[in-house]
Order: C-alpha cells, then sequence, then structure tokens
C-alpha cells in the first residue's frame, strides 16, 4: 500500500513539473513571437538617422518597395514571390485600400513585412488642404492599419509622400509639413531605383531594363515598385528582378533591420 502511495505521488509530482515546463515554454514562445511583432510607440533616435542616411551607406542592400496597395489582384502574388524567395520587403499602403482589403494586410504583416504609411487617400489637393488635413490623412491611415493587424494606436514611423518628397509637386507645403511629420514621430522616405512601372505599359523586359539602369553604380538601393496593375504589374517581373539584384551581389532587407 505504502508503495503504492508513493508511486501515486510520484505521478502527481511528475505530471505537476511536466505541465508547468509546457506552461513555461508557450509563454516564453508566445513571447518571443510578440516581440517579433511589436511596433514602437516612440520611435528612437537611431531608427531615424538609419532611414535618413540610408543612401549614405555603401554595403549592396536592397529595400524592396512597393507603393499604392494593397490591391486584391496584384498583392498576393508579390507576397507569394518574397515568400518563396524568402525576402521581406515595406509596404507603402493607401488607407482607403486597407480598409477595403484588411486581410492582405494582414498577412504581409505576419509575414514580416514593414507596413508604412502612404496617406489615406492619395489625393493631393485633400492631402495638402491644411495642416490638420496632412495630419488626418496619416492618422487615419495608422488606424485602418492597425485595425487590419490588431496592434492599437499603430505608428509605422515611415511615410512617403504621393510622388516622393524629391518631387515639385507641391513642393511648398512638403518642406512646410515636415516638420509636422517629425511632431508625430515620423519620418520619410523617397527611392534610388525604380522600375517605372507607375509611367507607362512597358513590357517585362523594359521593366527589368529600367530597374538595371536606375541602380547602375549604387550601393544600397531603395526600390520604388507598385503593387496594383494600374499601369505596368511588377508582379510579372519580380522575380527577374530578384534574380538580377542577387546576381549583382545585393542582399535584401526591410526597414524592421533597423528597430
Amino acid at each position: 500500500m505504502k508503495i503504492f502511495l508513493f508511486k501515486k505521488r510520484a505521478i502527481f509530482i511528475f505530471l505537476t513539473f511536466f505541465i508547468l515546463f509546457i506552461f513555461s515554454i508557450c509563454y516564453f514562445s508566445r513571447s518571443i513571437l510578440l516581440a517579433s511583432n511589436i511596433d514602437i510607440k516612440e520611435v528612437s533616435s537611431e531608427f531615424t538617422n538609419s532611414i535618413n542616411n540610408i543612401f549614405n551607406s555603401n554595403e549592396k542592400i536592397a529595400y524592396l518597395s512597393f507603393d499604392d496597395g494593397p490591391s486584391p489582384s496584384v498583392t498576393p502574388k508579390i507576397l507569394d514571390i518574397l515568400k518563396e524567395e524568402n525576402i521581406k520587403a515595406t509596404f507603402f499602403v493607401i488607407g482607403k485600400k486597407v480598409e477595403e482589403h484588411p486581410e492582405i494586410v494582414n498577412r504581409a504583416y505576419k509575414e514580416g513585412h514593414y507596413i508604412a504609411n502612404h496617406t489615406y487617400s492619395h489625393n493631393n489637393s485633400i492631402l495638402y488642404k491644411d495642416a490638420n488635413s496632412f495630419t488626418s490623412e496619416i492618422e487615419k491611415t495608422d488606424l485602418a492599419i492597425g485595425n487590419a493587424i490588431g496592434i492599437n494606436n499603430y505608428s509605422s514611423h515611415v511615410f512617403r509622400f504621393p510622388n516622393g518628397f524629391m518631387s515639385n509637386v507641391y513642393k511648398d507645403k512638403k518642406n512646410e509639413y515636415v516638420k509636422l511629420l517629425q511632431n508625430m514621430d515620423y519620418t520619410y522616405i523617397d527611392w534610388n531605383a525604380l522600375n517605372k512601372d507607375s509611367e507607362k505599359k512597358y513590357t517585362k523586359k523594359q521593366l527589368l531594363d529600367n530597374l538595371i539602369s536606375s541602380s547602375k553604380n549604387k550601393d544600397t538601393l531603395v526600390v520604388l515598385m507598385h503593387d496594383t496593375k494600374d499601369v505596368s504589374d511588377s508582379s510579372t517581373v519580380l522575380k527577374d528582378s530578384i534574380n538580377y539584384l542577387r546576381s549583382q551581389g545585393y542582399t535584401f532587407k526591410n526597414f524592421y533591420d533597423f528597430k
């Protein structure tokens, strides 16, 4: 009888420690998962400096970026290719499109892509109407992204002006509103390579040739493409573009690598 009770107690102790062990593993794994997807509410100065000086680096790194999505006809194709190639990119999304297709943004985020802000409407007359309208366009987009990926008070801290800051369109307003971005804990970024997919209808070869030409003799690249097919469809030439950049010695990163 004593032996039976001893065995019963030993089994109970073993099961108790086993359950605690499994619970600890699950909790630790969950903490790691959350840590890999957290949004920093207050961006560090190091992050901002890294973005602002990205083109000064002599490392051969390519940051693929896709503007104006999400779109159900193109973005999933791009995500499939990026997954196959094990590449993390950055998506500069339009807020109203995020509201229409939150599941696509959720997928992109879960697969490790950086979700950045490209205004709510992509309408310059609304964006630059006044300071309140400018900040509202960014805040509404952040809210849409946060709702899509399940993060309250989301902020990407990275903004891309429609047409780019370098464009002369609304140049005075852009210069004026940069301070607003800083007050919102935001920085902005343009690009230094592109395939011109939004300019006119190009063949796959022409899109690739445009990328090759614009990236020539450059180290770190921020590549502009679009995950829409309003003009040309970059998903059709994405694999060839990746293969070319790899052949030139580029590795691929996104802006999470700065956090």
